[in-house]
């Protein structure tokens, strides 16, 4: 099969498109001829070296979630059959034309999306599910708050939170993202960097934060929460280490709390499947979320898409495809 390769650590043009074994089931898992894969920031910290796949997952061939269709089934399986079309949530391996998963890991591909767009859906709601509405307890009426609300996880919290019942805060880096994240729900937007986004919330307050910047980011968080309120990490671009006030903090009954998913079991990864097959599909083929797909690559391009990955520069997802 032919696969993208992270041929040594740095900049996009080190992926290149490669032949590779085609991979083999176990007895729970599928193997899957991949559609279409989606392009996330982990993907481009593994290429620079800075983020390695699990154990067990393809150490060169990037890639977390995939759409496709179902070519074999372990002995195993019986939840799928050979035909289906579903998507995935993978430990790595899919910028490829085929990959082998965990069947509990797969849901079918909703009502009304093609595998581009489906391809798109599994990294963003695993994580907005988990960290947002289990870890962050957002619940119908609190006002909900997402850092970079353009981009895919972005896009996909402001839905889920709107489907829900929160009202939406979101920062962005540009009026033209905050215009877009407005049409997918939102309810206020601050421009970054015109605008001071503690200055602008604070007095009206936030019950739940998701936040991948960190950095600076942490006092201000701690400032606008209201009491009770959740302060939920997903990524730390602007930096680990920060200080806390920790009787800020207990005077507020503040809880911080945050997660990795690419790492975690194949049981937990297959109970959250079957608590977003129940909770969150339905909200996907009732018309609900719209899927935000900035921009498709073929697979011999994926240097291009990491490109615009890195520059910032998309609203939505990013994918490839295979043609």
């Amino acid at each position: 099969m032919k696969a993208v390769i992270i041929t040594t650590p740095g900049a996009p043009s080190v992926l290149q498109l490669q032949e590779r074994p085609m991979p083999e089931i176990g007895t729970n898992e599928v193997l899957i001829r991949v559609k279409a894969a989606g392009v996330n920031r982990p993907d481009v910290a593994q290429r620079m070296g800075r983020y390695p796949a699990p154990a067990g997952a393809p150490q060169d061939i990037p890639g977390l979630e995939v759409a496709g269709v179902i070519e074999e089934c372990g002995a195993g399986v019986v939840q799928w059959k050979i035909g289906d079309r579903v998507c995935a949530l993978l430990a790595g391996g899919g910028y490829a034309e085929y990959v082998a998963v965990d069947a509990g890991q797969c849901l079918p591909v909703p009502k009304g999306f093609s595998e581009a767009e489906a391809a798109g859906l599994p990294e963003t709601i695993f994580t907005v599910w988990h960290n947002v509405f289990q870890r962050g307890r957002l619940q119908s009426g609190e006002t909900f708050l997402v850092h970079g609300g353009s981009s895919g996880i972005g896009v996909t919290a402001i839905q889920l939170a709107k489907a829900f019942g929160a009202k939406v805060l979101v920062t962005v880096g540009s009026d033209e993202k905050g215009q877009a994240c407005l049409e997918l729900g939102a309810d206020q937007f601050v421009n970054y960097k015109t605008q001071d986004f503690e200055s602008t919330f604070a007095e009206a307050g936030v019950d739940v934060i998701l936040d991948m910047v960190g950095g600076d980011y942490f006092e201000k968080n701690l400032n606008i929460l209201r009491p009770d309120g959740r302060l939920v990490y997903i990524n730390a671009m602007d930096g680990n280490v920060v200080n806390l006030n920790i009787m800020k903090m207990m005077l507020k009954r503040i809880t911080i709390t945050g997660s990795t998913l690419r790492a975690r079991d194949v049981a937990f990864k297959t109970a959250l499947a079957a608590e977003i097959l129940k909770n969150v599909w339905p909200v996907l083929e009732n018309g609900m979320f719209k899927p935000k797909v900035f921009a498709t690559f073929p697979f011999s391009a994926a240097a291009q898409a990491h490109e615009l990955m890195e520059s910032s520069g998309h609203i939505g997802k990013i994918m490839l495809v295979n043609t």
